[in-house]
């Protein structure tokens, strides 16, 4: 017994030596790379994020509408260099739905192995005060993993930076932050998985890719370490030379990742000689996006869906319809086959479609009709045609891009008039995360389709946004005079 006591006096002296003023006291860690990596200045710092996001939603779709977002990776370098990366990783998160971040980063600074905790109570950016997670049941599962370094804790730049962003889209939640040096990847990963196990627990992992090749060898590592983080690579920590200053984050997110069965998604990626640096030495920036859960159902008032063979010969139409424009022929058994699967009467009848096109999970066209005029099977021939050819954000299509296209089909179920009394019934009678929501009055009309509802979950907002667009005023919906449609979508995306 004596022996014990005094083996834990010794090990909390020593522990108070590492972070002075120990971890659940009433520490503030304020910013330190504010006015550097980022405006110190509050107004400044919220008005230049919210720019960020507000460009990566013109240049990007929601991607995984209807899925779980569990994880994702952002960059950390100074906003003027990688923010828009950061800000494609941002834009996902769904406003306050998460109330934990567990925050994983590099050590850049001062040398360890496995993981430096926070002396703090509470961490500080110019947009205000996080309070710090109980990190006391991660300590105790492998003690000898966790200290607290106090250079680390003072001077990592990696977690701090990314703070703000998170600040932006989530208004109260409490972090776990934690830097890694080199370590067994799995075996933190299993020590950790309990904290994921949430579903209010978001994971972030800030890693920048490849430092300071030239332009275009970036681009090619960096393509090749992206495609590994997509793949869930098992054999992730081999070949990691000039690969992410994350290795063993990003490791510890993909062995918690193939264990859960999340699925990435790559949102963004340039790298400094896109943005504010030279060509002759840059540093990549990716965001990647990991989902879990199922993907959206149509709304329950849909009383028929497609099964998936039927949805699976609608993309293949579109396949097939992209490939006949370059003059490509199909063997004639599978034109027979596909023939005879397209003339199901499910598939004549009469609804609107959309058709994406990603390449490596980028966006590349997305063109659809809401309106039910045409068979599904010419609504998804047309539109698979206008997003190649007629998206006005992309040139059009080239030939040599085709196999590497990724397609997606949006069947849309016939719009439904909502009827409500006020406002207040209007809100409770909205389905967040399900419903297509077309509003209309005299001339102005507009909709937001369900995936909308990531960005804008408070049925508020949503309806308010919807009013704008529309060419309304904000709080239009509010007066009750607004006709309301609602509808379901189902998504089908190709396999290959």
């Amino acid at each position: 017994m004596r022996f014990l006591i005094l083996f834990s006096t010794i090990f909390f002296l020593f522990h108070d030596a590492l972070c002075p003023t120990g971890i659940g006291q009433a520490a503030v860690r304020e910013p330190a790379w504010a006015g550097r990596f980022y405006p110190e200045n509050r107004e400044d710092l919220a008005r230049l994020i919210d720019t960020l996001i507000r460009q990566a939603d013109q240049k990007s779709e929601v991607c995984d509408a209807g899925r779980d977002l569990r994880a994702l990776i952002m960059p950390h370098a100074g906003y003027v260099y990688s923010g828009i990366t950061a800000a494609h990783a941002a834009r996902v998160i769904r406003r306050d739905g998460f109330t934990r971040v567990l925050l994983l980063g590099p050590d850049h600074r001062v040398g360890f192995n496995y993981a430096s905790v926070t002396a703090a109570s509470q961490w500080r950016t110019p947009l205000g005060t996080v309070p710090i997670g109980n990190i006391g049941p991660i300590v105790n599962k492998r003690p000898e993993w966790f200290d607290c370094v106090a250079a680390s804790d003072r001077s990592e730049h990696c977690l701090e930076v990314v703070l703000p962003f998170l600040q932006t889209r989530l208004s109260q939640f409490e972090l776990i932050p934690l830097v890694l040096g080199p370590c067994d990847t799995e075996g933190v990963a299993r020590v950790l998985a309990g904290l994921v196990e949430d579903s209010h627990t978001l994971m972030v992992v800030s890693a920048d890719l490849s430092h300071y090749l030239s332009y275009d060898a970036a681009v090619k590592r960096d393509k090749e370490t992206l495609d590994r983080i997509i793949a869930l690579d098992p054999n992730w920590l081999d070949d990691q030379k000039n690969r992410t200053c994350g290795r063993y984050p990003v490791g510890v997110l993909l062995a918690l990742a193939r264990s859960r069965h999340w699925r990435p998604v790559l949102l963004h990626y340039n790298n400094s000689g896109d943005t504010a640096g030279d060509k002759d030495a840059v540093v990549g920036y990716g965001a990647v996006a990991f989902y879990g859960g199922e993907p959206m159902q149509p709304s329950s008032d849909v009383s028929q869906t497609l099964s998936p063979e039927k949805g699976s010969a609608l993309v293949a139409l579109a396949r097939r319809t992209l490939a006949g424009h370059y003059g490509e022929n199909f063997p004639p058994d599978e034109v027979r086959q596909l023939d005879a699967q397209l003339a199901d009467p499910a598939l004549q009848t009469r609804c609107g479609t959309f058709v994406t096109l990603k390449i490596d999970n980028q966006l590349r066209g997305c063109i659809g009709s809401l309106a039910a005029t045409a068979p599904m099977v010419d609504g998804v021939r047309d539109n698979a045609l206008n997003a190649a050819f007629h998206d006005p954000r992309f040139p059009p299509l080239k030939k040599k891009e085709l196999d590497a296209v990724q397609i997606e089909v949006s069947v849309l179920t016939e719009p439904v008039e909502l009827e409500y009394t006020d406002a207040d019934d209007l809100l409770a009678k909205l389905k967040p995360g399900v419903d297509g929501v077309i509003i209309k009055r005299g001339y102005a009309s507009a909709t937001f389709l369900p995936q909308v509802w990531e960005q804008l979950p408070r049925p508020e907002s949503f309806l308010s946004h919807l009013c704008m667009k529309a060419g309304m005023p904000s709080d239009q919906w509010r007066e009750g005079d607004l006709t309301v449609l609602v509808y379901g979508v189902q998504y089908f995306e190709e396999e290959k």
